[in-house]
């Protein structure tokens, strides 16, 4: 019988050989398995954790047994990790740890491994997590590679959000803004509006989003509002991007809108509901097939309409114009680390280059598209100036009839309340100061 520890160790061992990611592999195996929820819920900790913290325990790895990670069989350093987790993390007693993962080693791996996997964990198991740190603050590395080891993030990732961060007067928020990054996020739902929401106990009302609600316990697909297509799983500064566009400005009878890169469908879903009731008519486009049908399912739960394309978001037609485009741009994600943490390790700073090439195109071609006095809401989960304010310099800049709008207020109009930059016309939202993923949010307007 496959127990808590195996599964994570399966999940784990598929987002490092297959390039998989934690929230889609592990529901998958904890269904396969069929674990008790407590069983369930250590072995998510179990993996999410261990994924979170891989910096920190590859250090303690090295600095423990003399051997570069690089140079430890693959398979052999998730189990230490998952050991590492385990003593560093949770304070299991080493006996136990180091027992449990000897023997799913001895399970699952080959003999010659099994002698070094136990010294491993028992030199692990000599200092504690605090012991670990003192040792890391005295290793003579800069503050900068002690930081990013020990609140475990890349360093050009501690070097971005440190960068985002001085950018707007709030360099001091460094540590809290890494710390958040290996915090469980908060399962987030968005009510669609025009759907009749029945009271369920285990939701609160509660977080940034006049539409968002937060679950405090259970599996949300469980829930009869997200059953129904009334409710979906959504971070609340999605719906925020996403209300924003919707509401700024005012709306010409039959307007369209465009949702240029939809995929999964999350907020092309919102944005249909939104339009509805504004009378609007609502454009989904997304290259990729798998996407496309992901968009076209989440669309047909939730009961709402909209056209869909598959095309290349940079080739768009140039017949049709819109008076609402949303470009939620392929970026590095590193405003939603803390949801998907094995893609901190998997990104680097080389990826931006082309990134931000793509970005710019993808502008481009939502400009050409752009109505006159439409409105473009350019939007990245990521805090990276490269993605978000170096992007929206470039296009005021690129395009002369381009007007940028404030999207601080009219955040602020629909949540008075949001901790928000007031001196900035553009929106960062942040996890340890709005509880919700890093998202990037601007609004464009063309000029007549």
């Amino acid at each position: 019988m496959t127990n808590s520890r195996e599964v994570a160790y399966d999940a784990l061992l598929s987002v490092e050989r297959q390039d998989a990611y934690l929230n889609l592999v592990l529901p998958k195996a904890l269904a396969k398995a069929r674990l008790s929820n407590v069983d369930a819920a250590f072995a998510t900790e179990l993996s999410y954790g261990t994924s979170r913290w891989q910096g920190l325990y590859d250090w303690i790895i090295e600095e423990a047994t003399g051997r570069e990670v690089a140079n430890i069989d693959p398979d052999a350093l998730i189990v230490i990790r998952l050991g590492a987790h385990q003593l560093i993390e949770l304070n299991t007693p080493a006996h136990a740890a180091i027992f449990e993962m000897v023997a799913l080693a001895k399970k699952r791996l080959k003999a010659s491994v099994i002698g070094f996997i136990n010294a491993a964990l028992r030199r692990v198991s000599e200092r504690s997590r605090k012991e670990w740190i003192e040792r890391l603050h005295s290793s003579g590395l800069t503050s900068e590679a002690i930081m990013s080891i020990e609140f475990s993030h890349p360093l050009w990732v501690t070097r971005a959000l440190k960068l985002a961060l001085q950018s707007e007067g709030s360099s001091d928020e460094l540590v809290a803004a890494l710390l958040s990054d290996n915090e469980a996020p908060k399962v987030n739902l968005v009510a669609l509006p025009g759907k009749a929401i029945a009271f369920e106990s285990t939701l609160i009302k509660e977080g940034v989003s006049p539409l968002g609600y937060i679950l405090n316990y259970g599996d949300p697909s469980k829930l009869h509002g997200v059953a129904t297509g009334a409710m979906r799983v959504q971070d609340q500064g999605s719906q925020l991007a996403a209300l924003a566009l919707a509401q700024v400005s005012s709306h010409k009878p039959e307007s369209q809108w465009l949702d240029l890169c939809a995929g999964p469908g999350g907020k092309a879903v919102l944005l249909a509901a939104l339009a509805k009731q504004e009378h609007a008519s609502l454009t989904t486009n997304e290259v990729s097939e798998h996407r496309a049908t992901l968009v076209a399912t989440a669309l047909r739960h939730s009961g709402f309409e909209a056209k869909q394309m598959q095309l290349d978001g940079r080739h768009l037609p140039e017949s049709q114009k819109y008076d609402r485009i949303l470009l939620d741009a392929p970026c590095t994600g590193l405003g939603a680390l803390r949801r998907r943490p094995e893609s901190r390790w998997r990104k680097n700073a080389e990826d931006l280059k082309d990134l931000s090439i793509l970005q710019r195109e993808l502008i481009s071609s939502a400009w050409k598209a752009l109505a006159p006095g439409g409105v473009l809401g350019y939007v990245t989960c990521s805090p990276h100036p490269t993605e978000t304010t170096g992007q929206i310099e470039w296009l005021l800049r690129s395009f002369s009839d381009s007007e940028l709008l404030d999207a601080t207020k009219e955040l602020m109009n629909i949540n008075p309340l949001l901790n928000l930059k007031p001196e900035r016309k553009t929106v960062q939202l942040w996890p340890h100061r709005n509880d919700t993923d890093a998202m990037f949010i601007a609004l464009v307007q063309k000029r007549k």
